[in-house]
């Protein structure tokens, strides 16, 4: 198994050289498809909506509230067999009435890399066909005060198209207050056309209370209107974007169907 195969990220443009030739080549191909983007607290809106339609695919009803598992998409050209449960288990008591929101890891909430860092806030050691690598991971700016506003305000889960054996000692180092209720992985993912994506249906939620905040377009190219849109970040320590999104989703958080509110941030 290659290093980076546990890790699911985009191409960070300012780093030149790979682990492998074969990888070189894939983050040279990431890195001609970024576009930069604006720092405006709604720019992310802007770029990555005006992008589904390359997808093609027909983005469901926004007033589809039903909570019966479709069938999944197909799958390397087959369709797969549907799960028998649901993803996630039933609401607690504490989280009942909350809307869900659905966090992203990599380039949303930390950046890791294999090649050391030196202001590193975790090293992480992760065993790959028997040897133990050091993960090294950068935590995004005011993601602590992030993660502890989201918790007051949502039923939050983590949902990362990374493997557990790296995600899930990340998470643990940085939810220090037991925000999310659940990891799902990237065994949770529908892979479809080359990409991991969240398929929100899946989850066990209304989709009109569910809100997916992620760095990667393709990974919420089925329930678009439920993102929030961010931008990709690496290493720059300047960044506030996590903590200019808490006002919006104060305001999410009280609303009973979330459709309402992002189309009306689309819209401007």
């Amino acid at each position: 198994m290659d290093n980076t195969s546990i890790i699911t990220q985009v191409a960070n443009p300012k780093e030149e050289e790979s682990i492998s030739s074969s990888q070189d080549k894939v983050s040279q191909s990431n890195s001609s498809l970024k576009k930069h983007r604006s720092r405006s607290i709604f720019s992310p809106f802007f770029c990555c909506f005006r992008n589904y339609n390359d997808y093609h695919v027909e983005a469901p009803p926004t007033n589809n509230k039903t909570l019966s598992l479709p069938p999944p998409p197909e799958e390397n050209g087959s369709p797969p067999k549907p799960p028998a449960k649901f993803l996630l288990p039933e609401v607690s008591i504490a989280d009942y009435g909350k809307n869900c929101v659905v966090i992203d890891l990599d380039e949303t909430l930390v950046h890791s890399s294999f090649k050391p860092i030196s202001n590193a806030d975790f090293i992480v050691p992760v065993e790959i066909d028997g040897t133990v690598h050091q993960v090294y991971v950068l935590k995004r700016p005011h993601v602590d005060e992030f993660l502890q506003k989201m918790g007051e305000l949502f039923e939050c889960v983590l949902f990362t198209a990374s493997l557990a054996k790296y995600a899930d000692p990340v998470a643990d180092l940085l939810d220090q207050w037991g925000v999310f209720r659940a990891r799902l992985f990237r065994e949770s993912c529908v892979f479809h056309r080359g990409n991991y994506v969240k398929d929100l249906s899946r989850l066990g939620r209304e989709l009109s209370k569910v809100i997916i905040i992620d760095n990667s377009p393709a990974s919420y190219i089925f329930h678009p209107e439920n993102a929030v849109p961010v931008q990709s970040w690496f290493d720059d320590m300047t960044d506030t974007e996590l903590l200019d999104l808490i006002p919006m989703f104060e305001g999410l958080s009280k609303e009973e169907d979330v459709y309402s509110l992002l189309q009306s941030l689309r819209n401007r």
